[in-house]
């Protein structure tokens, strides 16, 4: 064999041990990135926390179940804010949730021709693009007054109830409100739920569909029955890394949920957040109020952290069902 034809075997030998190379570079700075995520994450909570210590040893855990924010007395207390975090956000997955899985199942079926279909899918993308400081304006100047008209309906036919109550000599809805931001969250939220939802029941093994249609099955017994069990991992990821989405919103909850420092069981109320109390104060805050506002933070970081804890080992469950 001549010089220039080479050997081959020799040939194929450098190609694999380059090969290995590179996949050996690349496992190791994937590792690296990694890892990169999880010091910063942890620099983040370092900070945070070191930051917060002082209102820590000042307030302890009661700092959590207090209701009283004053800064003239340097005395505060998260649980407004808190409560304002976990209703809005339970407000809008309430919303969103069924909304988001019916668009997902409406564009992953061929209920509509594919163009039309690709074009209503890039419009779905392209609500999760939009800025939130965006909403919140779009919130002040059309969703507010739609919303005071809406609850006054609530409260006339179901103010019996706790959750639509007015206080004694409030007769209407004044504007800004829980209700307001749950909404509001809800429409911010509902493109997660949707396309994660859409790519998994995409994903979803085609055999599947055609195994029940094959026993008899009609279209909505297999969609509900096989399509949307199959797709629940995906389903339960999407709708966790939502709800994160609303417990961590600011600007747009902050100009529309009234930002009021009370806990109340009504709705129709103005409410505030962790993320709203942190955007309204912050700049002007030292001290004691600094460090409860990292306190706060604190609250509202582990939060999120223990909602993807949950969608983690949900998501691991629904795959082994």
């Amino acid at each position: 064999m001549s010089a220039a034809t080479g050997n081959p075997s020799s040939a194929i030998s450098q190609r694999s041990a380059t090969s290995k190379t590179l996949d050996t570079g690349f496992i190791l700075l994937t590792r690296i990135f990694a890892a990169g995520v999880g010091i910063l994450l942890l620099w983040i909570a370092i900070i945070v926390g070191i930051q917060a210590i002082p209102a820590i040893q000042t307030f302890g855990l009661g700092f959590i179940t207090s209701s009283t924010w004053n800064p003239v007395k340097d005395i505060y207390g998260a649980w407004p804010h808190v409560y304002g975090t976990l209703v809005s956000a339970s407000i809008a997955l309430l919303l969103a949730l069924p909304v988001g899985v019916g668009v997902a199942l409406f564009l992953s079926e061929d209920f509509l021709p594919a163009r039309i279909q690709n074009i209503l899918v890039f419009v779905l993308e392209l609500l999760a693009a939009i800025p939130s400081v965006v909403y919140g304006f779009w919130g002040i100047v059309v969703l507010i007054p739609t919303m005071r008209y809406v609850g006054g309906l609530l409260n006339r036919t179901l103010g019996w109830l706790p959750l639509f109550a007015l206080p004694p000599g409030q007769t209407e809805v004044t504007g800004p409100g829980m209700h307001v931001a749950g909404v509001v969250l809800a429409i911010m939220i509902l493109p997660i739920i949707a396309a994660i939802s859409r790519d998994a029941l995409i994903s979803v093994a085609p055999e599947l569909r055609q195994a029940a249609l094959g026993l008899g099955a009609t279209r909505w017994e297999t969609i509900l029955k096989i399509m949307l069990p199959a797709a629940s991992s995906g389903i339960v990821g999407g709708t966790m890394l939502a709800l994160g989405r609303a417990l961590g919103e600011t600007m747009a909850v902050t100009m529309v949920i009234g930002n009021a420092k009370a806990a109340s069981t009504s709705v129709l109320l103005p409410a505030s957040t962790i993320a709203s109390l942190l955007a309204n104060e912050f700049a002007e805050a030292d001290g004691l109020q600094l460090s409860s506002l990292m306190y706060t933070a604190l609250i509202l970081f582990g939060l999120t952290l223990l909602v993807n804890v949950l969608a983690e080992v949900i998501v691991r469950r629904f795959r082994q069902i």
